[in-house]
């Protein structure tokens, strides 16, 4: 018998050139590491759209992971790309399908960065395809320092998961996306605020865990952000 959660990873994809001369799957190691030290067992996920329900009946649950990528408009109704989107339907499609079937199994989710987006619109929100357009007088959310320092900091909704979570009012996040969620479907939450008002953190208290959050707590920016994902672990093995 397993001792330990088994969660599935996604992954990022590139087409060939740079690193291989053929097309490859990445992710950096410190998602992988902090679901360790969190107590899982993680396993990368290969993009078979069709192997998503089989996938989600073995593992105990599912982390989507962010990455130089954008949800693709037509899935949430929002018109034409940006000039700023880039797509990767081979990826979206996989993860969606995921997505999807970890939410009808009610096995637990987390969402980073490109992965909260995901969740949002798997949930029936709607996305900000790029923050300097839509949002006047927002942060630098590509923030020009190093990704392992902070970009700037969140309020933290009462009475949500997240709060719950972190038991603080506002933490250190950093910050590396131009796209932001808009809205979130019928049930959803937004558990966390940028000081611009772009949406931060989102959750869904209708399953056993399905948590989303625009930062990448995998660097441990904040002393918190551990916290996240020995969360997430907890409730894989509840």
């Amino acid at each position: 018998m397993r001792s330990l959660p088994l969660i599935g990873v996604t992954l990022d994809s590139e087409e060939a050139g740079g690193w291989s001369k053929l097309p490859w799957y990445a992710l950096r190691r410190n998602y992988f590491s902090a679901i360790v030290a969190a107590g899982g067992l993680p396993v990368a996920l290969p993009h078979h759209p069709e192997m998503a329900e089989a996938y989600l009946a073995e593992v105990d649950g599912l982390m989507v992971t962010g990455g130089a990528f954008d949800v693709d408009p037509a899935l949430w109704g929002g018109g034409a790309p940006h000039p700023k989107v880039t797509l990767k339907p081979g990826r979206t499609d996989f993860e969606m399908a995921a997505t999807r079937a970890a939410l009808a199994r009610d096995k637990p989710v987390l969402g980073i960065c490109g992965g909260q987006q995901l969740l949002a619109v798997a949930l029936g929100g709607q996305l900000i395809q790029h923050i300097p357009d839509e949002v006047p007088g927002a942060l630098a959310h590509e923030q020009p320092n190093p990704r392992t320092e902070p970009g700037h900091e969140v309020t933290i909704a009462e009475g949500t998961l997240l709060s719950r979570i972190i038991s603080k009012p506002r933490m250190a996040v950093n910050s590396a996306h131009h796209q932001a969620v808009a809205s979130i479907g019928d049930g959803g939450v937004v558990n966390a605020l940028a000081p611009d008002g772009v949406i931060e953190g989102i959750e869904h208290p209708g399953y056993r865990f399905a948590l989303g959050v625009q930062w990448h707590p995998e660097y441990a920016v904040d002393p918190d952000d551990p916290a996240i994902f020995r969360a997430f672990i907890a409730a894989c093995r509840a």
